[in-house]
């Protein structure tokens, strides 16, 4: 499947973040809510004083609540618009946007790049504190309160069994003609000096809810309601467990996505769009 820009058009690398307490999530929706998509699309018009709009293409598609730190989006804009407003097209969306979102650099994408198909990993954290006082009002917009003592150390032993390539149907929620097979390459736990304990989550790519249902799954046996060997049996299994717990996401932060070298973008672009299946699947 080609990617390329069309003719007398410019691809333009976004980096960026929100705080995703007051969108209904990234992408677009015909309701009318508020969304990151909406917002900046809706910014990139104005200052640019275009009467079309500019569609954005996104490395990973947050759900409503969910936050970014490191959000990686391209937008393909007319040459013209593009060298008329290059320079000054950063500080005229930071004054147009609302200050729960920030676009914090933009520039010429290289050769062959495509915010979503060219990553090669994301890396969301997750935040949770068990203290028994709760969390700290400055941060709980971005952490969530578990009313039970955590084992970090049970949750990183039972995270093993989760790394590697899987089908992770058990922990997605399904999407009509889209693969639950991820590689997960990082999936641990950390506790600060302040309680907080945040889970680092690395994969080249995620499913519907997989990142805040792995967490669910760890939870349970953080504070010791299920066996470490829990969380693998489920995977194994298959299909969605009823006990795993999707938490709540304003835990949840999308902080880094990874791309190759330039000279490896175009294929990576390639690549990430072919289905895939396990080793030994069936074709159907």
């Amino acid at each position: 499947m080609s990617d390329e820009v069309a003719p007398g058009f410019v691809r333009v690398r976004l980096d960026l973040s929100y705080d995703g307490k007051d969108f209904s999530g990234w992408a677009k929706q015909r309701s009318g809510l508020r969304t990151v998509q909406g917002e900046i699309e809706a910014a990139i018009s104005t200052v640019t004083r275009s009467k079309e709009t500019y569609e954005l293409t996104v490395a990973g598609r947050t759900d409503s609540g969910v936050h970014a730190r490191g959000q990686v989006a391209h937008v393909d804009l007319p040459a013209e618009v593009w060298a008329e407003h290059e320079e000054k097209l950063l500080r005229r969306l930071a004054g147009r946007l609302s200050h729960d979102v920030r676009v914090w650099k933009v520039a010429e994408a290289p050769a062959g790049f495509n915010a979503r198909f060219s990553a090669i990993w994301r890396r969301y954290a997750y935040r949770v504190t068990d203290h028994h006082g709760g969390v700290d009002p400055l941060l709980r917009g971005h952490v969530l309160w578990h009313d039970w003592p955590l084992d970090v150390d049970a949750m990183n032993a039972a995270s093993q069994a989760l790394l590697g390539e899987h089908d992770f149907a058990a922990y997605c929620k399904r999407r009509e003609g889209a693969t639950t097979i991820r590689t997960l390459q990082q999936l641990s736990w950390e506790r600060d000096a302040s309680g907080v304990i945040t889970a680092t989550v690395r994969a080249d790519a995620f499913c519907h809810n997989m990142v805040r249902s792995l967490v669910g799954a760890l939870l349970f046996v953080g504070d010791g309601h299920r066996p470490v060997d829990w969380p693998g049996h489920v995977l194994a299994a298959g299909v969605r467990d009823s006990a795993v717990h999707v938490v709540r996401p304003h835990g949840l932060t999308l902080e880094e996505v990874g791309y190759p070298a330039d000279s490896e973008l175009a294929a990576r672009n390639l690549a990430a769009r072919n289905k895939r299946t396990l080793p030994g699947a069936g074709c159907c």
